[in-house]
């Protein structure tokens, strides 16, 4: 249903601001825009004639942002292998049905950061022009490696500004929307050292340059110590994993307000499933682990930004369970409205789409999540999502 003119009725409306929540809430929907939000009684009184869809047993939050996610993959145990042999086809058409999969769990905006053919760029369109069903979705085309560098299986490997700048140009010649580069080693590859700085602050100054220029942000894959430090030098805008934040490095998060997007269900679920993994992933896990977890709470005290990204399509790590990050961010001492921020409006504000998305306010995009109970109170209701409203067009998850 996408009716022009709507009222959803809500047990409790929170409109993500940090307002009081609001009782036996409504929200007038036009054209996938909020139109108005207030008490029950004014918005039907001044919206007499619109459809209603009476959630009033349920309670609403802003659509969820997940910053961090990999529409081509699928959770399979061994990445690599996984990658090696998905062909553009599969890569596109696993991409749609991840895409549909994370709509149900609740996101309505999804951020990309490397599929293996730069296929979810042709999933953004495919959602946009209506042919199947998805989040919103920002895509960073393919990631951007040195040569042999982690991840060189789905990326574009680049070495010096001179291949870097031509990487860049050619993400954005597809229809990129932001830029992922690879700053140290991985878990996932074989053969690269989580530690190891890969690409060099000159390789990702010329990343950052040529996508500020184009308007497009960077995210970088940041892991060790040294190429977090380089990555935050060189003017990125997101830094993800981040498990050896030093004090130097946080001073820099602080400085230059990039946002930590810590994902801690990656490790999370593959430390859950050790025995299942490649003995390079499982040993590599077992090293970041407890770094990782102690560098979110390091963060936290620092009170850096902090955005929700899952690395969703990670092995174990599906795209139908990004509430997994949040319910980690509270295990580690995170508020839980706090964590809802992370994937509301601190995600909202790193996209750069603040204006447009996170919170629940008049002139925003309709993108809304129904949940029997409030999540500020326990995240994990976030898993039994009801319905989830997009860019103003309804679906309901369950009855």
């Amino acid at each position: 249903m996408n009716a022009a003119r709507t009222i959803l009725l809500t047990k409790v409306l929170i409109d993500g601001t940090g307002h009081a929540a609001l009782r036996n809430g409504a929200m007038l929907i036009e054209n996938g825009r909020i139109a108005a939000v207030g008490p029950r009684a004014r918005i039907e009184r001044s919206a007499r004639g619109a459809h209603t869809v009476d959630a009033s047993e349920l309670v609403a939050v802003a659509g969820l942002i997940n910053l961090h996610a990999h529409l081509d993959m699928d959770g399979s145990p061994d990445f690599m292998t996984s990658a090696l042999l998905m062909t553009e086809q599969t890569s596109t058409l696993m991409g749609v049905r991840s895409a549909r999969e994370a709509l149900h769990a609740g996101i309505t905006t999804l951020r990309d950061l490397g599929t293996k053919f730069a296929t979810a760029i042709s999933v953004r369109d495919a959602i946009k022009r209506g042919w199947t069903d998805g989040p919103r979705v920002v895509a960073a085309g393919r990631v951007v490696c040195m040569t042999g560098g982690h991840c060189w299986f789905i990326a574009h490997e680049a070495d010096g500004p001179h291949e870097m700048r031509k990487a860049v140009r050619e993400n954005l010649k597809l229809g990129a929307d932001c830029i992922k580069v690879i700053a140290t080693g991985g878990v996932l590859s074989p053969g690269v050292e989580v530690g190891s700085s890969q690409l060099d602050v000159d390789e990702m100054e010329v990343a950052v340059r040529e996508a500020h220029k184009a308007g497009r942000r960077v995210a970088a894959h940041a892991i060790g110590a040294a190429g977090i430090v380089n990555a935050l030098h060189a003017g990125v805008d997101t830094l993800e994993h981040g498990c050896y934040l030093t004090d130097k490095a946080l001073a820099l998060l602080r400085s230059t307000k990039a946002t930590y997007v810590p994902t801690l269900a990656a490790p999370h679920n593959l430390y859950a499933h050790l025995s299942e993994l490649p003995d390079y992933a499982a040993r590599k896990t077992r090293d970041v682990y407890e770094a990782h977890r102690e560098s979110f709470r390091r963060a936290m005290k620092a009170d850096v930004p902090i955005g929700a990204g899952a690395d969703s399509g990670t092995p174990f790590n599906f795209h139908s369970k990004f509430v997994t990050e949040l319910e980690c961010m509270v295990a580690l001492g995170m508020p839980a409205e706090q964590a809802l921020a992370a994937a509301g409006p601190t995600a909202a504000a790193a996209l750069g789409l603040a204006s447009e998305i996170g919170t629940l306010e008049a002139g925003k995009s309709a993108d809304v999540v129904l949940v029997d109970e409030d999540p500020r109170k326990d995240i994990k209701s976030l898993r039994d999502v009801r319905a989830v409203v997009a860019c103003g067009k309804f679906y309901r998850i369950k009855q």
